[in-house]
């Protein structure tokens, strides 16, 4: 029977032509899934967080439990997607960036529900469908200048970063300066309430100890930091058992009401123009759509070349069978409840350590699939233990500023635009509008103007109606 097994594997994966084993596909597919594991645990906390901030906890609560759920599942059918559509070594799961685009930009800034923002995740993933079937994705990609290109993963690091900083605690506001630094002297006032020291110093902890464990190559460092950044809250009084609960029944209730199959159309249309509801509408899908684009592609391409799976023209091996499935599970992913399903950087983790077909993503899928087992200690995990993931992901994305030219004034005043606009407007999409827009408008005043992409215009043109026309918050 074993035997059986292994045949099957082996014909239907090609493994002996990939150069790879069973065994090795099993580890890699394992190493995966430890190094994105922690997406468990923040996805739920992110997207939840807007409720948090408007002073609903008990909405928060069970959006959280809701989101749990729906991205084991959503990362289960994008993965298996990839393993036995794409036949590739990625992951697929909610993207960093692109959930906090939905929470903080879509749903707090402007004042769009959870249940509508679905709505335009599946639009997206819908839209993402189409046009890879008939090659457009690639082409508007393609089409997408060098100098925002790159300066884009920079930037999703810094806005990430961000968010993390102000989670941790370690960044507060100041009237005078915009933001300060937390006052650690506060534990000199007597009956001074310790809790955001506390947890500043919880999320210090956490990203020491996932630097030191990413220093010494052990898989999994980010979960790792995440485990012990809640232990050590424990004695500080920042990790609460309050949350840690066996009742998944109720939390597939919360999962069932609020996150399946829950997209609210007609919420959508409820302002006092139908025309501005619209055009609102599509602004944001096509806002999702570009981050989602350079966020999918700009992984894949990384995770391709590592893995050596690109073709003498640069092109990434089966780059369309990849695309359909981030497209198809994004679609799926808003109906389950979560924000965009796309192909995750931690993917180069199983890649490292010898995946190189689809049998490393299928052992990926299962074992997210067998994470709903953990729905009761999630809630226990505080946002301060989660928040140096998130600083920590920043530093690994900000390390792409190196390939980011800011000698050449033409490519370095809109690759700046695009880092510098998505953390200080708190929005990954205004970055890459004001990238394109600043990129377009230089080209044309020195006459250059051949150089820019029609369909980088088309796109530039867009975002400059978006700013003209609707408002975002």
């Amino acid at each position: 029977m074993p035997e059986k097994k292994q045949s099957w594997l082996e014909s239907y994966f090609r493994l002996s032509e990939s150069n790879t084993t069973v065994r090795t596909e099993v580890l890699a597919g394992l190493t995966s899934f430890i190094t994105i594991a922690y997406i468990l645990i923040l996805n739920p906390q992110i997207l939840s967080h807007p409720y948090e901030i408007m002073g609903d906890q008990v909405m928060a609560a069970r959006i959280s439990n809701g989101v749990f759920i729906g991205t084991c599942f959503a990362s289960f059918i994008g993965t298996v997607l990839c393993a036995l559509y794409a036949k590739v070594p990625f992951v697929q799961a909610p993207g960093m960036g692109l959930n906090a685009f939905f929470a903080y930009t879509v749903v707090l800034a402007m004042g769009y529900t959870y249940s509508q923002s679905l709505v335009v995740v599946f639009i997206s993933g819908v839209l993402f469908i189409l046009i890879t079937a008939i090659g457009l994705r690639e082409a508007i990609i393609r089409s997408i200048p060098d100098a925002v290109k790159t300066a884009i993963t920079p930037g999703v690091g810094l806005f990430i970063t961000i968010i993390g900083l102000k989670n941790s605690g370690l960044v507060v506001p100041n009237e005078s300066t915009l933001v300060s630094m937390v006052d650690f002297s506060v534990w000199r006032v007597p009956g001074a309430d310790l809790s955001g020291v506390n947890g500043a110093i919880v999320s210090l902890i956490g990203i020491v100890v996932m630097a030191a464990l990413h220093i010494k190559n052990i898989r999994g460092s980010i979960f790792i930091g995440i485990i012990v950044a809640t232990l050590v809250g424990i004695p500080l009084g920042v990790t609460s058992f309050d949350g840690f609960s066996f009742d998944i029944a109720g939390k597939i209730n919360d999962f069932v009401e609020l996150s399946f199959f829950n997209l609210d159309f007609a919420g959508l249309f409820t302002g006092p123009s139908f025309i501005d509801s619209l055009f609102a509408l599509v602004m944001m899908v096509i806002s999702f759509s570009l981050v989602n684009m350079f966020d999918s592609i700009g992984t894949l391409l990384g995770a391709a070349k590592q893995s050596g799976m690109i073709d003498e023209n640069g092109e990434v091996i089966r780059m369309k069978e990849a695309l359909m499935s981030d497209a198809i599970s994004t679609a799926a992913g808003a109906l389950l409840g979560t924000s965009t399903v796309t192909t995750v950087v931690e993917s180069s983790a199983g890649i490292a350590v010898g995946g190189r077909t689809g049998l490393t993503s299928l052992v990926t899928s299962l074992l997210f699939l067998g994470s709903l087992l953990f729905a009761p200690v999630v809630g226990i995990i505080p946002s301060a233990a989660t928040a140096p993931a998130l600083m920590f992901v920043g530093i690994l994305m900000l390390g792409n500023i190196k390939d980011v030219d800011l000698h050449n004034m033409e490519n370095a005043l809109p690759a700046f635009c695009t880092v510098i606009f998505m953390p200080f407007t708190y929005s990954i999409a205004n970055g890459i509008a004001f990238g394109l827009i600043t990129f377009c408008l230089i080209k044309l005043l020195i006459g250059k103007y051949r150089e820019i992409n029609p369909l980088a215009a088309v796109v530039a043109l867009i975002f400059i109606a978006r700013y003209a026309f609707m408002t975002l918050g």
